[in-house]
């Protein structure tokens, strides 16, 4: 007999239905799994035989035939554990096979029977809903993170046998309630930009980056604050809306790094990979690729400290996903989109002795000028072009550590912040653009028009600096940041003057 039972895989990030047609035929017994299975799941034949078992039900000694419909798509994980015991049991009768046929199931099944959680349910449900499919049942743990998706009637299982029950109308199953939680306006945090003494230069550029998501390269010596505010950054952040801590949800979903308990990533996500992270593991990779830290940190923060240190081809590798917001993965088992929106921060000393002028005016540092000139070149000129806002940070004097003066909190500088984003979420609206980093060549016409002195003062000093017509464009997207720090409709010459300054390197690569 013949049961077809919709399960579901991912590639990438994205969800897919796959269809688990079962065929139990007379035969010498056997069990096998086609349609391009990985290890995980040709393991499956002793899961499910033990499962099935040890829940009460008989293991058909017949040829049973498992096969994952499509079968030219590689597929991997342990979700297809239960669609294939529901199918079994569908296919000798235990189960009306109707109303298995009308259930995406996703699941793996321990020994005892009992059903494991999966990654990658949100994405799966996004998909059975696309498909025009109802009903899903998944284990209980999963049950708050696949509520979240509208349209679709949850039901979660802890046993095999709760779900046979639940299919044979012995015993049915309550529906999950919808999963609705309320993104908190400001997460209060154990960081504070109050921390960081002095360096309210730097403090400035981060605030513009943050209200129109730039990206930040900090150039200073040791113990200058460069990681202290970098690891601030996210306090000043907007809270994620409704629609981006889905998206970053279905990223970390998809990855199995969605934390227990946990239903939605609420707070932007910030990340720090060390040096010595190769390509993939940035950019994302593997046999069935798999999301990178820079997907992982899609909608909030990368921060890659002692940038020289990282191989070039890393940092080269980052040039695309920096210009676009997404990277493309392409490997053997299949090619995978993943989102990249994130604001880059990178922190570097200026030389390899790490010392710097005084504020006295003596030079400590005992590079000479070759060696400074390959450590710098560590950095290509396209990388750089694509940072909007490079800012130098001094020494701080020991008499401003304990300074009473007053320090900014992070809530002071988040409340202007978030005010200027509500200026382009109106300003976007009804657009895919979510701030002024995202615009492209006809929004930059639309949104930054120049009166006649400030667009003749903005051709001379590209002229002067040498600046690309990228540098020129992205001048412009953070004149329209801090034009929107200070409510300006217009963007005046003083804007430009200064995000043209922030497009000066501090370095001579």
């Amino acid at each position: 007999m013949l049961a077809k039972v919709p399960g579901g895989a991912i590639l990438g990030i994205d969800g897919y239905l796959v269809y688990v047609e079962v065929d139990v035929s007379p035969g010498l017994p056997s069990f096998d799994i086609v349609g391009l299975p990985d290890a995980a799941i040709r393991e499956a034949r002793e899961r499910v035989r033990a499962a099935l078992k040890n829940s009460g039900y008989d293991f058909p000694l017949r040829r049973i035939t498992v096969n994952l419909a499509p079968a030219m798509i590689r597929k991997e994980g342990a979700g297809f554990d239960l669609p294939i015991a529901i199918g079994i049991l569908s296919a000798t009768g235990e189960i009306d096979n109707w109303k298995a046929s009308d259930c995406v199931f996703i699941g793996e099944l321990s020994l005892d029977g009992n059903v494991r959680a999966t990654p990658g349910g949100l994405s799966i449900a996004l998909a059975a809903k696309a498909e025009g499919l109802k009903e899903m049942i998944v284990a209980q743990a999963d049950v708050a993170e696949v509520a979240l998706v509208d349209g679709l009637d949850i039901y979660g299982v802890d046993t095999l046998s709760e779900a046979v029950r639940h299919l044979n109308g012995e015993r049915r199953i309550r529906k999950a309630k919808k999963t609705r939680m309320k993104l908190s306006p400001v997460c209060p945090e154990d960081v504070d930009f109050a921390d960081v003494a002095g360096q309210d230069h730097a403090k400035r550029v981060l605030e513009i980056a943050a209200a129109g998501s730039h990206n930040v390269l900090m150039v200073g010596p040791p113990g200058s604050g460069k990681t202290m505010l970098a690891r601030r950054f996210h306090t000043i952040l907007p809270p994620l809306s409704w629609d981006e801590a889905l998206e970053v949800t279905k990223v970390y979903s998809a990855a199995g790094l969605l934390p227990k308990g946990n239903s939605i990533i609420s707070k932007r996500p910030f990340r720090s990979p060390h040096h010595t992270i190769s390509p993939a593991g940035l950019i994302g990779g593997g046999r069935l690729p798999k999301p990178g830290e820079i997907s992982l940190a899609h909608r909030g923060v990368l921060f890659l400290d002692e940038l020289p240190e990282f191989s070039s081809h890393v940092l080269e590798a980052l040039r695309q996903p920096m210009e676009d917001g997404f990277v493309t993965v392409a490997r053997v088992g299949g090619t995978a989109v993943f989102p990249a929106g994130f604001v880059f921060l990178g922190a570097m000393n200026p030389c390899l002795c790490f010392k710097k002028a005084t504020p006295e005016g003596m030079t400590s540092c005992t590079c000479s000028p070759g060696v400074v000139r390959r450590y710098l070149s560590r950095l290509s000129g396209p990388l750089l072009d694509r940072i909007d806002l490079h800012v130098e940070l001094d020494q701080v004097n020991v008499d401003e550590l304990h300074s009473t003066e007053h320090r900014e909190t992070s809530k002071d500088i988040c409340e202007r912040v978030m005010k200027a984003r509500e200026i382009q979420v109106m300003r976007f609206c009804g657009t895919k653009i979510h701030c002024n980093a995202e615009m492209g060549p006809g929004e930059i016409e639309v949104h930054c028009g120049l009166a006649k002195d400030t667009r003749t003062f903005l051709y001379s000093a590209s002229r002067k600096l040498g600046l690309s017509v990228r540098s020129y464009m992205r001048a412009l997207k953070v004149a329209r940041t801090i034009a929107d720090l200070e409510g300006s409709k217009g963007i005046h010459t003083s804007h430009v003057a200064e995000a043209v300054g922030y497009r000066m390197p501090v370095f001579n690569v």
